[in-house]
């Protein structure tokens, strides 16, 4: 998948919302691979990484819907929540965990590049530490998502 005009819709949303944070924030997964110029088979949701503070109140800003089982034997969030009113959901994680021989670790990014989407900036891990990060997310649609960035 390109940058569709749904897609690029959500990721305006996102980033006109996100830019009240105090925090750095990223998009990750399927929507930041695409940020990156590589044509996804589907994005199914927007991940938006960011602190849990502001992941708090972004989801209030917008209304979005706490979610008090988000975690996984894999991953956890101090806060997650959905907004469902962009054409594609987001996904938001604040204080985003991920657990890694037998131990969690918290996501902590060091890169962040600007996109620009519809006049809007939003952020994304550099390539190389997005493959990092994908990688240690270890499930199939990750490694595939890797496997394009590197491609």
């Amino acid at each position: 998948m390109t940058l569709t005009s749904d897609l690029a819709d959500t990721l305006a949303r996102v980033g006109d919302a996100a830019a009240a944070a105090e925090d750095p924030w990223w998009i990750i997964g399927s929507a930041a691979v695409v940020l990156h110029g590589r044509a996804v088979a589907h994005v199914k949701d927007v991940d938006l990484m960011m602190s849990a503070r502001d992941a708090e109140a972004l989801m209030r800003r917008v209304g979005g819907a706490f979610r008090k089982h988000g975690a996984s034997d894999r991953f956890r969030s101090q806060v997650f929540g959905i907004w469902n009113e962009p054409p594609v959901p987001v996904e938001i994680f604040g204080g985003f965990s991920v657990r890694t021989d037998e131990r969690w670790r918290e996501l902590s990014l060091t890169t962040r590049q600007p996109v620009t989407v519809a006049g809007t900036c939003l952020y994304v891990p550099s390539a190389e530490e997005l493959v990092r990060v994908l990688r240690m997310f270890g499930r199939p649609k990750d490694l595939e998502r890797a496997r394009l960035l590197l491609s």
